[in-house]
């Protein structure tokens, strides 16, 4: 007779979910590193209850985007693409303009490509505040300071 070991897989429920809110200081951070770091916080991977299909992030609120660094040449030969729909609506956008108009944009843009793109995208994507200064209305949230790596 052997003995077998019964394990069963935890599914944290949207009402157990504990949030917390962070702040962090764009200044001087590395645009990428900066965006994956936000990424991983939105989505719950620095949590233990971490559940694919479920919203255990917290939530992020990021000051200074006018201030991010974007590493190697990127500031002059990055650029956005969108397009109208309608024949010859593409248009190229240089990080340098968007950086000067809105600066949110930027990190918006990046933290957004590396969040599922579907309804719990979406919902993750809502927790993100992101301003131009150092300005911001959460303060009563508590945010606690975060360091990104």
């Amino acid at each position: 007779m052997s003995k077998t070991l019964s394990f069963k897989t935890y599914s944290a429920k949207p009402a157990e979910v504990e949030r917390k809110w962070y702040i962090i200081d764009a200044e001087g951070q590395i645009l990428g590193r900066m965006a994956a770091e936000i990424a991983r916080v939105l989505r719950g991977k620095h949590k233990a209850q971490f559940t694919p299909h479920i919203d255990t992030g917290d939530f992020i609120v990021v000051t200074n985007a006018e201030k991010v660094a974007l590493s190697g040449k990127k500031i002059e030969y990055k650029t956005y693409f969108h397009h109208s729909n309608y024949p010859g609506g593409g248009k190229f956008d240089h990080v340098k303009d968007v950086l000067k108009k809105k600066p949110e944009k930027v990190i918006e843009h990046a933290v957004w490509g590396m969040l599922p793109h579907n309804n719990l995208g979406r919902q993750l994507f809502r927790k993100l505040k992101v301003y131009a200064g150092t300005e911001h209305p959460h303060a009563a949230q508590c945010p606690v300071e975060m360091k990104v790596k």
